[in-house]
């Protein structure tokens, strides 16, 4: 008879072990092997360096013809410096020559760029956020209007712009450039796209729950969410109005509006002309002034760049 001590202990004894199981492996980490590492194209180093060749050697040769006089221009090699070193004169002589008009057109692209740029990316905000967070009749139909616009080039709705301007006596005025500039396609269709991966429609809905309007939910929450996306569109349109030719060409007669672009082309038409001088050292000069800008936005705004492109990329 078995006693109850002994039955109880063997019930709250563990079970055997049962020796024919093997024991469970460890994950040992994996060895990368040389075949694993990702090799080097030189083909592809070749094409990279050539690229970077074609990027930089212009804003080099740019940079060191700025140092030259006028004379040294064509006496010295294009890549190396002339015996003179007279960039601080060129900058000089830039701001200074025909009564400071390069000042004038800096101002004015200056406004063009504030204006148009800015309203640009201003109502491309606003039409990427409604058109990604509204639902509406039609909304199918602009988006299909917004790709065929980004398709279509702005030169080919210059001359439709100019005799639409004319008749409405705006031509030869600075909204004559700064009216086509506000409208941006691809900012629009950039916006649209980073506003419907950005912005989570239950942070919105939890703003209305809480009592805040459209407004209040559009600068409070959603265009925080946003800046990455804005400053991209912003780059673009800047650079865009920035180096805009053949719109202040078209639609401006009177230099005191031309932008920078216009006015140094009108600059270096000079010396074609009867009686003009050349002033090459000064278009040279004027052009690397010109190009700093951008150089400094891009550099001051990169990050935001960087991440407003891989911005929705991933999608969780």
């Amino acid at each position: 008879m078995t006693s109850p001590v002994a039955t109880a202990s063997d019930r709250s004894a563990p079970p055997p072990s049962d020796t024919s199981r093997p024991a469970p492996r460890l994950r040992t980490p994996r060895r990368r092997h040389s075949a694993d590492r990702p090799r080097r194209s030189v083909l592809l180093t070749v094409l990279t360096s050539l690229v970077l060749l074609y990027s930089l050697v212009p804003l080099v040769w740019l940079a060191v013809s700025a140092t030259k006089t006028q004379e040294g221009l064509s006496r010295s090699a294009g890549l190396w410096f002339d015996g003179d070193f007279a960039l601080w004169d060129n900058i000089t002589e830039t701001f200074t020559y025909d009564d400071g008009v390069f000042t004038r057109w800096l101002l004015n692209t200056l406004l063009y760029v504030g204006l148009g740029a800015g309203g640009a990316t201003f109502l491309a905000v606003l039409g990427g956020y409604a058109l990604a967070k509204f639902d509406f009749p039609g909304r199918r139909s602009v988006f299909a209007v917004v790709i065929g616009a980004v398709a279509v080039p702005g030169t080919a709705l210059t001359v439709p712009t100019f005799l639409m301007f004319s008749k409405m006596g705006l031509t030869n005025t600075p909204w004559a450039v700064i009216i086509p500039s506000l409208i941006s396609p691809f900012g629009l269709y950039l916006m649209w796209v980073f506003a419907t991966e950005a912005i989570p429609t239950e942070l919105m809905e939890a703003a209305r729950i809480d009592g805040a309007g459209e407004l209040r939910t559009f600068f409070r929450v959603a265009l925080p969410l946003l800046a990455p996306g804005i400053v991209t569109v912003l780059l673009f349109t800047m650079v865009a109005t920035w180096n805009n030719y053949f719109l202040p060409l078209v639609m401006l007669k009177d230099p005191d509006w031309y932008p920078l672009t216009l006015g140094l082309n009108s600059w270096n038409q000079q010396a074609a002309t009867a009686g003009g001088e050349a002033v090459f050292n000064l278009v040279v000069t004027g052009s690397l002034i010109t190009i700093l800008p951008l150089i400094a936005a891009f550099l001051l705004l990169q990050k935001y760049w960087q991440s407003g492109l891989a911005a929705g990329s991933v999608k969780e």
